[in-house]
């Protein structure tokens, strides 16, 4: 049975060396550059988002609540917890404008606002 479950796993390896070898060759061309990039679906677009602005600013990412494709990439509006506070209603949230260029790279971000968790708009947009 060992032996029949090494030779699987050796073949899984394989397999998974194989499809890496295959996607460096299709992403590089014959001078080094990123050949055509497949398009990023919204939804990794939204997971890469919320991700590198986690580790860049150092805040948790709660929603997005604004999400457009621009002429450079993508733009959203992330709101994050900035500092958590018992009870929870008085912790502070934020705002961010988040840039994200067509390969899924957080090329800038700032805050917009800051506000207490639970707090309306005072007027609507």
């Amino acid at each position: 049975m060992s032996n029949t479950n090494h030779a699987s796993e050796s073949q899984d390896s394989q397999k998974s060396h194989k499809t890496q070898e295959s996607r460096t060759e299709n992403e590089e061309s014959g001078n080094g550059e990123r050949a055509a990039t497949r398009r990023m679906s919204p939804v990794e677009v939204l997971r890469e988002a919320r991700a590198q602005l986690a580790e860049l600013a150092g805040v948790t990412a709660e929603s997005v609540t604004s999400f457009e494709r621009t002429d450079d990439g993508w733009s959203l509006e992330v709101e994050v917890l900035e500092l958590e506070r018992v009870p929870d209603t008085m912790s502070l949230m934020a705002s961010y404008l988040v840039e994200i260029d067509p390969e899924g790279l957080l090329t800038g971000y700032r805050r917009l606002r800051r506000y207490e968790r639970g707090r309306a708009d005072a007027k609507s947009r």
